[in-house]
């Protein structure tokens, strides 16, 4: 019998893992059933033991993923849309924060790569600015900019643009000074030089930091969403969560977990695309 390869034994496992954990997880709901069923009627009358009997097992959780799956975009009011229209907004303002993110990120990351005037320039406004949370500028943008979604994609947009810069000036910084100099001998230009030369060498440093932008954008719109309210998949966990339904929150949390994972393996492809061998 043939050996099987790393990658289908590594699957397997997987497989293996998640039955085990889903199985586990039903028994003991099961068995916490069962002991709720056997209250006292001092309990049952001052709801001790409820927090227990209200965790949901896994098999509703698959039958509202598949409720809430088989319509995903319907639309029945404010606060009653389908689980692909809120995922829909979050990506968009996660996107679109990111992408003005990078815009200005990766740019400046190459001047503060190629100038040490201007990293010594930006560095003391970027050792600064960079540990403050993202969440902590939520109040001011919404006193700035008074509107809800634009003060998201304003967070999305503080939280995404240091990983992007730091790496681009990291891997702009490192590129071979003797490609440079090749660069230099057949008199291309500083911005012929910065396109043929240093981004190519470069984007594999870039592409990562672009990598971290994106699942810290994700983290963070989870987040901001619950501070705004309205849309998002931030908002359908907080709504689900004043509603008293674990099951739907736990199945959002699960969802919010295969978007990013998704959005985390686009980037790593885009990795693998940009990677050299030297």
């Amino acid at each position: 019998m043939e050996r099987l390869s790393e990658n289908r034994r590594a699957a397997i496992w997987s497989v293996v893992l998640l039955f085990v954990g889903l199985f586990v997880w039903e028994i003991s709901i099961s068995a916490q059933t069962v002991n709720t069923g056997e209250l006292t009627e001092y309990e049952l009358l001052t709801g001790a033991g409820t927090a227990k009997a209200g965790v949901p097992p896994p098999s509703e959780v698959v039958v509202k993923a598949w409720q809430e799956l088989s319509n995903p975009f319907y639309d029945a009011g404010p606060n009653d849309k389908g689980i692909g229209i809120q995922i829909g907004y979050s990506i968009y303002r996660v996107l679109t924060g990111y992408f003005l993110a990078a815009i200005i990120a990766i740019p400046l990351g190459f001047l503060i790569g190629m100038s040490s005037v201007a990293y010594k320039a930006l560095n003391p406004f970027i050792q600064v600015l960079r540990p403050i949370s993202p969440l902590a500028w939520m109040p001011l943008a919404l006193f700035i900019i008074q509107d809800s979604e634009a003060s998201a994609i304003f967070v999305i947009f503080i939280c995404s643009i240091w990983p992007m810069l730091l790496n681009t000036a990291f891997g702009v910084a490192g590129v071979r000074e003797d490609w440079v100099n090749v660069a230099r001998t057949h008199e291309l230009g500083a911005f012929k030089t910065a396109f043929t030369v240093v981004l190519p060498a470069a984007a594999p440093t870039i592409v990562t930091g672009m990598r971290i932008s994106i699942g810290i954008a994700w983290l963070v719109i989870v987040a901001a969403e619950m501070l705004v309210g309205g849309t998002g998949i931030g908002y359908y966990v907080w709504n689900e969560w004043n509603n008293l339904d674990l099951t739907s929150v736990i199945f959002s949390i699960l969802m919010i977990g295969i978007v990013g994972m998704f959005l985390d393996a686009a980037f790593g492809l885009l990795q693998r695309r940009v990677a050299y061998v030297e």
